[in-house]
């Protein structure tokens, strides 16, 4: 029989990875996603086109971290893994929606666990934890012994559902695991978040059709990896006996203004002929330097990082530049 995992967030960038993942090993593969009045899928376009990887093992059910059917839907499924991948996961809209970003990121994880506590069902349960819980870092680089000090309401979210988390092991014996994972981006990058706000943009600009470039802080420094082998590293905390929590990191730290030199000069512009500096994205509170330090996942669950910096941000630039040629030519383009 396979095994049954549910995803959260399932039609996100780490969500669409995991779901591939998971049904490429042979899994029966859940997903909640929320009713809205565009339909949101395209990066699950991929799995069912591939036979292979959909057949009838990917299930989509409407549900929310922000409502209560989850006992119901946990107890009707009897998933033996969960990734609570759901989250409003933008840092700068955290300060402008600090409500409903605690909303779905901490109560919402406790609603989560408080479903797995109340159906009885045996599952082991992952939370995507977040670098930015460092927020003003105690040394560098961090660990899962380093401090949190979050500098946004998202950062705070992040901080209590980590230990809610801890809390549900400790109390109730639950094989609940965090990954702290630091930043990871792919071209399946939601266009909101800088990285992949930059690589489309260099895709049209160089094309003709854009001429600026908006930015907040340029000099903000973040440990940079593939999402695609992140989504490898939550699974493999869940195969383990026991639960624990866990760096997921390159160990390297790149600036902003670093990626935009690797993202402009991949197609042979100079990016300081297009990039204005905008107030309107700065943060109240910035988190200067994150830079992760991955020994104990290299040794407890043989993970280490393979893509370098370099190669992912050309990665994510050559595939801006073949969407945009895919949508100029009236085709439908998924990016891998």
């Amino acid at each position: 029989m396979a095994k049954k995992a549910l995803i959260t967030g399932i039609t996100g960038q780490d969500g669409s990875y995991l779901a591939e993942l998971l049904l490429g090993k042979g899994y029966e593969v859940h997903g909640i996603v929320r009713r809205a009045s565009t339909f949101n899928r395209g990066r699950l376009d991929g799995i069912y086109s591939d036979p292979q990887l959909s057949e009838t093992r990917l299930f989509l059910h409407y549900g929310d971290l922000g409502d209560g059917s989850l006992v119901r839907l946990l107890a009707r499924l009897q998933p033996g893994e969960i990734y609570n991948l759901g989250a409003q996961s933008h840092v700068r809209v955290s300060f402008d929606n600090p409500e409903y970003t605690t909303d779905i990121n901490a109560t919402g994880t406790v609603r989560l666990l408080e479903a797995i506590r109340e159906s009885g069902v045996k599952s082991r349960f992952y939370q995507a934890s977040s670098s930015e819980m460092y927020g003003k870092v105690h040394e560098v680089p961090q660990t899962e012994n380093t401090p949190f000090q979050p500098r946004s309401p998202y950062a705070v979210s992040k901080v209590y559902a980590y230990w809610i988390t801890v809390n549900y092991r400790e109390a109730y014996g639950l094989h609940a695991t965090n990954g702290i994972l630091f930043n990871h981006e792919s071209p399946r990058r939601g266009e909101g978040f800088v990285t992949r706000k930059i690589t489309r943009a260099v895709a049209h600009i160089k094309a003709g059709l854009q001429n600026k470039l908006y930015l907040g802080n340029l000099d903000a420094k973040r440990d940079w990896g593939y999402a695609k082998e992140y989504v490898e590293a939550m699974w493999l905390m869940l195969q383990q006996d026991q639960p624990d929590d866990y760096v997921i990191a390159t160990g390297e730290t790149h600036s902003v203004r670093e990626f935009l030199e690797e993202a402009f000069g991949h197609v042979g512009l100079d990016w300081s002929n297009y990039v204005v500096q905008d107030p309107r994205y700065l943060r109240p509170t910035e988190v200067d330097l994150l830079i992760g330090d991955c020994t104990k996942a290299r040794h407890k669950l043989g993970w280490h990082p393979k893509t370098t910096f370099k190669a992912l941000v050309k990665l994510m630039v050559d595939a801006d530049i073949a969407l945009l040629k895919a949508h100029r030519e009236g085709q439908i383009k998924v990016t891998s």
